[in-house]
């Protein structure tokens, strides 16, 4: 039999063509499977989740503090942001389309969005039920300086200012099941140490209000114009003795006692916004916007023990689950600012684009979003 030359290229290049195809596929199922155990260690070592108020999350592995991953919300504009007990959801609140995203956090896929109300903000877990809070009378734009009316009111000093409402979302259901109704433009949530109520800071008419969780009843309301004006974060203390709630209008932080009674108050540096205790109720970390500053407090005496430098724009940070180390979004840095939380100095920058506004770590750690779980 005749050897065909013509036969024999043309096997040959078949077969050189399935190899290349076969290293090919190969390169790139090895790519994925890379990617993959990048993110598999992440959720291992722990995670912190970043929400970038003009594109989606990005999910760093604590181990690294390098962004393994992004996960795409389906809507614009996200902001708060909360992780269940057992880590498998993140609820994520979606301004422009006023509603959460519920995200599994093994795929970064949307499972559910659930309208919530108007310009939603601040997210808190609590079991199975999220807390949204929203701002419906808000408006667009940087907030007024102080003494200034915001731009809706120029016209007509006598407008009502619309009611705020915190959603409850039932999270086994999937659905907004009752509100609570806040004061005009709700903004920072935080659970009652007896985790009866929630105490909410209502930043258009200066006010700290308390509502029981079970029937949304107004238990009391806090002035805060007195001291300060926008009253922003909100936190109790580890041993649930205090409250504290940061005054970005008056450059301070107001200290209420279990009672939710006023103590005193404590200057801080220039709009103060996140604030939180450490794990163990020893040190006050409060950002503060305009100082660009991290300040840490003596959570007994009050007197400032040290400024760190930050970015611009760094509203919210959290603690690693080990509580050696403090994250801090900083938006307008398009960084995540690292810092030791002893040496009380920053370590590194991590690039997060696209104004990073909220941040909360799983396990659950101490924050000015979250708390962790066992604070003893």
């Amino acid at each position: 039999m005749k050897f065909t030359p013509a036969f024999s290229k043309t096997r040959i290049s078949l077969i050189l063509l399935a190899l290349v195809a076969g290293i090919s596929g190969c390169s790139k199922e090895q790519t994925n499977q890379t990617q993959d155990t990048a993110a598999d260690k992440a959720n291992a070592t722990g995670v912190a989740y970043v929400t970038r108020q003009d594109a989606g999350v990005s999910v760093i592995d604590l181990a690294t503090m390098q962004v393994v991953k992004e996960f795409d919300v389906k809507a614009a504009s996200p902001r708060g942001l909360g992780v269940t007990d057992d880590g498998k959801k993140l609820i994520v609140a979606t301004r422009e389309n006023a509603s959460i995203s519920i995200i599994d956090t093994a795929t970064g896929a949307v499972l559910q969005q659930i309208p919530v109300g108007k310009n939603p903000e601040f997210v808190r877990i609590s079991g199975n039920y999220a807390f949204i809070s929203s701002e419906p009378s808000a408006v667009g734009g940087p907030p007024p300086k102080p003494g200034q009316k915001p731009a809706e009111e120029e016209d007509d000093d006598d407008e009502e200012k619309i009611p705020a409402k915190i959603a409850v979302v039932d999270l086994t259901k999937g659905e907004k099941v009752r509100e609570i109704t806040g004061g005009p433009e709700t903004e920072g949530i935080e659970f009652s140490a007896d985790g009866k109520n929630l105490v909410i800071t209502n930043e258009a008419d200066n006010t700290v209000t308390v509502h029981n969780i079970a029937d949304g009843s107004l238990i009391k309301t806090i002035h805060t114009h007195e001291y300060g004006d926008r009253p922003r974060g909100i936190k109790v203390s580890p041993d649930g003795n205090t409250y504290l709630a940061t005054l970005e209008y008056g450059n301070k932080i107001m200290v209420l006692d279990k009672d939710f009674n006023f103590v005193r108050t404590v200057d801080t540096g220039e709009t103060p916004y996140g604030i939180s205790y450490d794990k163990k109720g020893e040190h006050i970390f409060v950002a503060t916007n305009k100082q660009k500053a991290l300040q840490v407090f003596d959570a007994k005496t009050y007197e400032k023990i040290k400024d760190i430098p930050t970015g611009n724009r760094c509203w919210h940070f959290t603690f690693t689950p080990d509580d050696k180390q403090v994250l801090l979004a900083c938006g307008k840095s398009d960084a995540v600012f690292v810092i030791d939380a002893e040496k009380l100095e920053v370590t590194k920058q991590i690039e997060v684009k696209d104004m990073p506004w909220g941040i909360v770590t799983y396990p659950k750690s101490m924050g000015s979003l979250d708390t962790k779980l066992d604070t003893k």
